[in-house]
């Protein structure tokens, strides 16, 4: 007889929070708005500006020769955050597009990434507290805390959320100020002047912005300032020219290893296992003999060799044969697999979603259960960890791409013992991310590295080294339980994810300055609402739970293009595939049937089975579906795809996608697309096993990803919308791997439940 489906326990305590960041004093509330009271409540903008420019708050610069310079706070890496966000002040200004050029903010409180700071808050929240939707205080604490701490973070799909209001309103701020300085020259009324392509006009009578920064700057705002009409001259909805693509092309982008500066030396790294670990010996000798090679530095965990160039300070490091030593857990995918089941059979497990009743409604009969399993995913952008830096004068210059700008200045004052303020960082353009730049270990490593040499020093990790010391997304496994009626309907839906909670470690590492071990261990059995993101599941279904079932893996853990989203769809959307089999019914219908609650998700299934021409996936065909909502945006997918002796063939993906309001197609299209192809990857590879505390994949070939040629052809269509836009970065990744493993059970009658789809990576 099959057991019926445990329920989770209640609630288990949690620690409560310690970080200043997050609760002040022991009251809480009360403590906090004590404290809130003396702390500032207003700042002003540090841009810097030439002679010849006017500064028009936090966000925007004009010069007096015409050029509108868009500060933006979010890092570029790729996502074309350099071009959407001015995109949406250049349009609300009324500038030619031609004039507007973009630059990285400094670090100030006016750019706090507030949208991302109550997610994040969230997850710090002691299990069983109300979600910050439901809690208004808590809410209050993210905003206002965050803004105190400067929380500049790029993550989580939340650029434009976070920041498009306030750039419109920058715009609209400037544009009002250059009209009412052009309407007192010429004598009229402010509102009856006309803005469009950088002019200020009254009839005949015109002026470019550059004539009139100077008076517009002593010129005062209405309130409220007036936004403009979208007409026929706007620029939300065009593909305008990405501003970071022509030096991209020519090559004069700089990127963190593109820093040259006078007498400049480099550096490259070793690592030990992950753990506790530290440098036990090296042969310095052997490093001598290497033509270029001029000194060691070594830290608690690391050692670094510097040389003339990095190919010699590399093979300086492989002379040396440095040995480390670690102590306690080393990282090994058979004891990983162990926790992680232990975790979900034998573990207490903290409830996060819970509608109706499940108790009482699994029987023999109708009981559906199924587990699945992810292994550790890699970030592997292109560009490997790398900074540069110049320590003189007991102050540190700094280069290096961040997705967390304070976080990285603190880790680098941190190691150098040295106040904040004394570091300056120039935030590079980054050569991908996927969210491996939230990490600032290196920022610290070139801080002792720079000040132990006393000139400039540029670090680089090898391919190697960014591989095997990665913040990894987290392995996770899962169990799914289903109590089917008659005719299909599901009854009842339990969900419980064993994983470790990633979030609550991400923060650790990132605003506490933890290592990667202290991280792993102050976290252990904490419960993560980040562990089940991707599980508001859009189904109407009646009685459901998703628990989280906390587990120590012994390997850091973090964000990563799309989080948890990227397994959990897999499963929840794999699971929804076999329970329509189950039923006999096509998996179109089957999905349809529980879409009361969800209509723009319910539009992109019924338009993407319009578009690839869904035949059910019935008769061995080979077409497979699945569909998400996350972050404001839905997306649905159709895989057509086969296995034959040269392995998978995926011959096409469809997609419908709604993400609102479109402010540039090109990039929206470009950003799912390559979403899809960075699932698609996930589905195949991008993951890695452990043994001896390393990761097995050493190098890009050990990480099956598709080549070119197998990329299939990916057909978009995004739905005509005028809902607010939603971040979109990630929003193509989740439901590719359960569509493709939906389509091969529709073309072998094989039911794969793991991540990637064949197996053990490497």
């Amino acid at each position: 007889m099959a057991a019926e489906p445990d329920i989770a326990q209640p609630d288990q305590p949690a620690s409560g929070l310690n970080r200043r960041k997050f609760l002040i004093g022991g009251g809480a509330l009360g403590g906090l708005a004590l404290a809130w009271a003396i702390w500032p409540r207003s700042y002003e903008p540090n841009v810097a500006a030439t002679e010849n420019e006017q500064i028009f708050g936090a966000f925007l610069k004009i010069s007096e020769d015409g050029q509108v310079t868009v500060v933006v706070p979010q890092s570029e890496m790729g996502q074309g955050v350099y071009t959407v966000l001015p995109q949406i002040l250049a349009d609300e200004l009324g500038a030619d597009w031609r004039t507007v050029a973009v630059e990285p903010a400094p670090i100030n409180s006016l750019y706090s990434n507030i949208p991302l700071a109550e997610q994040w808050a969230e997850s710090l929240m002691p299990a069983g507290s109300k979600k910050l939707t439901e809690n208004a205080a808590v809410q209050w604490i993210a905003q206002n805390v965050a803004v105190r701490e400067q929380f500049m973070v790029t993550a989580d799909s939340t650029s434009i959320p976070a920041f498009a209001a306030s750039f419109r309103d920058a715009g609209a701020a400037a544009r009002v100020l250059l009209t009412k300085a052009a309407a007192e020259r010429w004598d009229v009324p402010w509102e009856a002047c006309t803005v469009e392509n950088g002019m200020i006009a009254n009839g005949e009578k015109s002026l470019r912005f550059g004539a009139l920064v100077r008076e517009a700057a002593n010129q005062n705002l209405p309130d409220p300032v007036p936004l403009r009409t979208a007409g026929a001259g706007s620029l939300i909805g065009q593909d305008v020219p990405r501003l970071d693509l022509p030096s991209k092309l020519d090559g004069s982008a700089n990127f963190a290893g593109d820093v040259r500066l006078p007498d400049m030396v480099y550096a490259a790294i070793r690592q030990g296992p992950i753990g506790e670990t530290r440098l036990k010996s090296f042969n310095r000798a052997g490093a001598g003999k290497i033509t270029g090679f001029i000194d060691v530095v070594e830290g608690d965990q690391w050692i670094a060799a510097v040389a003339t160039n990095w190919w010699a300070a590399n093979r300086a490091l492989d002379k040396m044969s440095p040995i480390f030593e670690t102590r306690g857990f080393m990282a090994d995918s058979e004891r990983i697999d162990g926790f992680l089941q232990k975790a979900l059979d034998d573990g207490p497990g903290t409830r996060f979603l819970s509608r109706g009743e499940t108790s009482g409604l699994f029987t023999e009969e109708n009981l559906v259960r199924a587990r699945y399993h992810a292994n550790a995913a890699l970030h592997a952008p292109i560009e490997t960890r790398t900074a540069t830096a110049e320590y003189k004068d007991g102050g540190l210059e700094l280069w290096m791409a961040t997705q967390a700008p304070v976080a990285a200045v603190q880790a680098a004052a941190r190691a150098l013992n040295i106040q904040q303020d004394r570091v300056t960082l120039y935030p590079m353009l980054s050569g991908g991310s996927f969210d491996r730049n939230l990490d600032n270990d290196i920022a610290a490593q070139i801080a002792l590295i720079a000040r132990k040499m006393g000139r400039p020093v540029q670090l680089m990790w090898s391919r190697a080294e960014d591989l095997m010391h990665d913040h990894f997304r987290a392995p996770s496994q899962a169990r799914l339980d289903a109590a089917m009626a008659k005719g299909g309907r599901v009854e009842a839906l339990q969900i419980k994810i064993a994983a470790p909670p990633s979030g609550r470690e991400q923060v650790k590492r990132l605003f506490d300055g933890l290592g990667n071990a202290e991280a792993m261990r102050s976290s252990i059995g904490d419960a993560d609402s980040k562990a089940v993101e991707g599980l508001d599941i859009p189904y109407d279904i009646a009685n459901l739970t998703v628990d989280h079932h906390s587990a120590f893996v012994g390997v850091p853990t973090g964000n990563w293009r799309s989080n948890a989203h990227s397994s959990n769809v897999f499963y929840l959307e794999s699971f929804i595939d076999e329970l329509a089999a189950k039923a006999g019914i096509e998996p179109l219908s089957f999905r349809m049937q529980m879409m009361n609650n969800a209509p723009r998700l319910a539009r992109c299934l019924t338009s993407v089975a319009a578009m690839a021409g869904w035949d059910g996936g019935l008769d061995r065909s080979g077409q497979g579906m699945a569909c998400h909502s996350m972050r404001g945006g839905h997306i649905a997918i159709i895989a057509s795809a086969s296995r034959g002796g040269s392995g998978l063939e995926v011959r096409r993906i469809s997609a419908s996608v709604d993400i609102g309001r479109i402010i540039h197609p090109d990039i929206a299209r470009q950003q799912i697309e390559g979403g899809i192809v960075f699932g698609l990857a996930m589905a195949l590879g991008s993951a890695t096993r452990f043994e001896k505390g390393l990761p097995k994949v050493r190098r890009l070939r050990d990480l099956s990803l598709p080549r070119l040629a197998e990329i299939p052809p990916i057909q978009i269509e995004f739905v005509r919308s005028e809902e607010e836009s939603a971040g979109y970065e990630e929003l193509g990744v989740p439901a590719v791997a359960p569509a493709i493993a939906n389509a091969l059970f529709s073309a072998t009658g094989a039911r794969l439940r793991q991540l990637p789809l064949f197996g053990e990576i490497s």
